[in-house]
């Protein structure tokens, strides 16, 4: 676009444009639990400490992709290329209403003004990254003195880490004092077994705190593939495993989201039907899938309409 005010990081894969109808029919109510929005940049602009510059992914885009999935909600997740400004976000809360519920990036000396306009805007946790390539160095204190001040709002945390750092995180993940969210179960290694020890520690981090994970992201763990792309009806085999084995164990703690619009992917960018496509191979009997698409992310984010 000629009228950006931000060139995009060179190599940026787009989102993928006309995705398939997925052939699974979502269960009604289905919550994507995990999207975001980019700008646009001419009318939200990214932070000036943002780690990379997406191609824009409008609201419009957004729930345009909701209906043609057939999903009925979203949860959208403040991108860390908008910092602490949540503008984007509230504005596509705003033009949703009750059929979107937000996460925000918020700082330590965030007024309880702004606390509130965000809450009355949907938003109902917020995110912390934890990945080292995205900040800068681990983000505790600064987390620490955020719960303080969420708690009292009833937000959860959500968490963004890899799997090998979480030896040193899991004390102070289990010492805040909020229900905790964790993206993309963790980032295990797939190239290792489900059932190996590394991915076992997660498992048990999850057992024993006030936690939920998100069984989402196929697409950026896999190390072998085959990619949701050009129809594949069997994709991400190497991720199944490990998104089952959570699915199977907390069955009552456990969201879906897309990712949409995938930011960082640096080797393809899937078709979001074929994503959805994915979630049976997952989620293996209705009730798992009901529990996974409707009514975990009721319960979290829309507790007042769950049954």
């Amino acid at each position: 676009m000629t009228d950006r005010p931000f060139p995009v990081t060179p190599g940026w894969l787009d989102w993928y444009r006309g995705p398939s109808k997925p052939r699974f029919a979502l269960p009604p109510g289905s919550v994507d639990a995990h999207c975001h929005v980019f700008g646009p940049a001419a009318e939200f602009p990214f932070a000036p400490e943002r780690k990379y510059t997406p191609v824009d992914a409008s609201k419009h885009d957004l729930f345009a992709l909701r209906d043609h999935l057939g999903v009925t909600r979203n949860v959208i997740v403040q991108a860390t290329c908008h910092g602490a400004d949540n503008s984007a976000l509230v504005d596509a809360l705003r033009t949703a209403g009750d059929l979107a519920r937000g996460v925000a990036t918020v700082r330590p000396d965030v007024s309880d003004g702004e606390l509130r306009r965000l809450h009355d805007a949907g938003v109902r946790g917020v995110r912390c990254n934890f990945v080292r390539r995205l900040v800068d160095a681990a983000p505790t204190e600064a987390l620490e003195a955020v719960v303080r001040r969420v708690a009292p709002l009833g937000w959860h945390v959500v968490l963004y880490f890899e799997a090998a750092d979480l030896p040193g995180l899991e004390s102070f993940f289990a010492s805040l004092p909020v229900p905790l969210v964790i993206d993309h179960m963790g980032r295990p290694d797939v190239t290792r077994s489900a059932d190996g020890p590394e991915f076992a520690r997660f498992l048990r981090f999850v057992e024993a705190n006030d936690v939920w994970v998100k069984v989402s992201c196929p697409e950026r763990l896999t190390a072998t593939g085959p990619r949701a792309l050009d129809g594949e009806r069997d994709a991400y085999r190497d991720v199944v495993p490990f998104a089952r084995k959570v699915v199977d164990t907390f069955t009552d703690r456990v969201l879906w989201g897309t990712d949409w619009p995938h930011p960082n992917l640096k080797d393809h960018m899937p078709d979001d039907g074929l994503l959805v496509d994915h979630i049976p191979r997952v989620a293996t009997t209705p009730d798992r899938r009901q529990a996974l698409l409707v009514d975990n992310p009721m319960r979290l984010y829309w507790p007042e309409e769950a049954r």
